[in-house]
């Protein structure tokens, strides 16, 4: 017999999701501020990248390892997603305040793997949360809400980046004040969001094929297993997302190593060497990056209509044009201001990826092995994002003529590929 999922009112879904702006104000740390604190502490430009590879790397064995094990966990009293959200969360908070106390270049480096473990921990289970708790016509606008909490959460965190600093001045141990107001207000905002959710969302039982299952005795090997499993018996609209995604996130990572260099040289006519005018630069970038999570989460629910209209994938399609256009353009503009108009683009790509694509496959999903396949949709993220790390070094130096416009330039290319591969996904209508 099929469950029937109860309906949920608006506030209902949009508190099941709160959590996520905690996750998400934690992952804008990363992408703003762990760059400045690794020069703060010496760091050469050289091994920036390699002391990033930890959001891939940890993003590739944690998300499908705790997806599987938590479509294998029940309890009645704590639920089956709620556990691994709170365990990430604590992790994540307990990081966040130690990460200032870093005195050295390789503390900070393996604080971040901590961190990152922590975010992927409490981050996986909200995908299949949606899947789990949703029927098919809700399900757009819970994965759209979660848009919506990842522009918030981003703006949130580079605001604080660029207003401390004026509120908290001078230094404190190795690294500038502000950075530790910035990390303690996420360290808060991590375990209060995940505690908001986790008090006002019920989950939905097992049914008692599923509680047999799970209390079946598993070898420790079994999460493991489950992932090669689950791998092998992938449905094919998983391969064709896969590709789209190669495309899509090995483009992402361009943008964000080389944007503050390019608005440097395009509108500043600086290199790094310039101190003055690239930290003028990168301030910029900063808030133009901020701009495009605003653009995210104004956008993101607009979208669930036109994913029930015109299809998701003819949504995410559009969407990865309009990001690819502004990539284009984003390298050639002089006028600080009008970075805003091009970046407004991506803002609108941003949101469409952090949530239509899981409309594409989910309908092809075994709901009891929801947890398994939302973790081996982001290792099709992080595996691009590692290939990149690895690869683009010798792209940029040897092809692009080590500037960084050409590397914008080229990732608004990769936007255009992306979208074509996605108007071959076939897959089942959701909503």
């Amino acid at each position: 017999m099929k469950l029937v999922k109860p309906k949920l009112s608006f506030w209902q879904i949009l508190n099941m999701n709160v959590g996520f702006f905690g996750i998400q104000y934690s992952f804008g740390l990363q992408q703003s501020a762990v760059t400045p604190i690794y020069d703060f502490l010496g760091a050469s430009p050289d091994q920036i990248p390699i002391l990033h590879l930890a959001g891939p790397v940890t993003g590739l064995v944690v998300q499908p390892l705790i997806g599987a094990l938590s479509d294998k966990t029940w309890s009645p009293k704590f639920g089956r997603r709620k556990p691994f959200f709170l365990i990430g969360a604590i992790l994540c908070s307990l990081t966040l305040l130690a990460f200032p106390y870093s005195s050295s270049l390789w503390m900070a480096a393996g604080l971040l793997w901590i961190l990152d473990a922590g975010n992927n921990t409490a981050m996986e289970p909200y995908r299949a949360l949606i899947a789990d708790n949703l029927d098919e016509t809700q399900q757009p606008l819970g994965f759209q809400m979660q848009s919506f909490f990842t522009g918030l959460g981003q703006v949130l965190a580079n605001v604080s980046l660029f207003v401390f600093p004026l509120i908290f001045i001078g230094k404190t141990g190795s690294l500038p004040t502000w950075v530790y107001a910035s990390f303690f207000l996420g360290a808060f905002c991590s375990i209060a969001s995940i505690l908001w959710s986790i008090s006002k969302t019920k989950e939905i039982p097992p049914t008692e094929e599923e509680l047999v299952k799970i209390r079946e005795k598993k070898s420790v090997f079994e999460p493991i297993l489950e992932i090669f499993s689950a791998i092998k018996d992938m449905p094919k609209v998983m391969w064709q997302l896969a590709l789209v995604y190669l495309f899509q996130w090995y483009a992402l990572f361009c943008y964000w190593q080389n944007s503050s260099k390019s608005v440097a040289l395009s509108v500043w006519k600086a290199t790094p060497e310039n101190t003055e005018a690239y930290s003028e630069a990168v301030g910029w970038t900063g808030l133009v990056n901020g701009w495009y999570n605003v653009v995210t989460f104004l956008v993101a629910f607009a979208l669930v209509g036109f994913a029930k209209k015109f299809s998701a994938k003819k949504v995410h399609a559009f969407c990865l044009i309009i990001a690819a256009l502004g990539f284009l353009a984003f390298p050639h503009i002089e006028n600080k201001n009008l970075l805003f108009f091009a970046i407004t683009g991506f803002g609108i790509g941003w949101a469409s990826m952090m949530g239509i694509p899981y409309l594409m496959v989910v309908a092809d999903i075994p709901k009891e092995r929801y947890g398994v396949y939302m973790g081996i949709i982001n290792m099709m993220i992080v595996i691009p994002m590692i290939l990149q790390t690895l690869s683009f070094g010798f792209i940029l130096k040897n092809f692009l003529n080590n500037d960084p416009r050409n590397a914008i330039t080229f990732a608004g290319v990769l936007l255009v590929i992306s979208a074509l591969c996605t108007l071959f996904i076939k897959s089942k209508k959701v909503g």
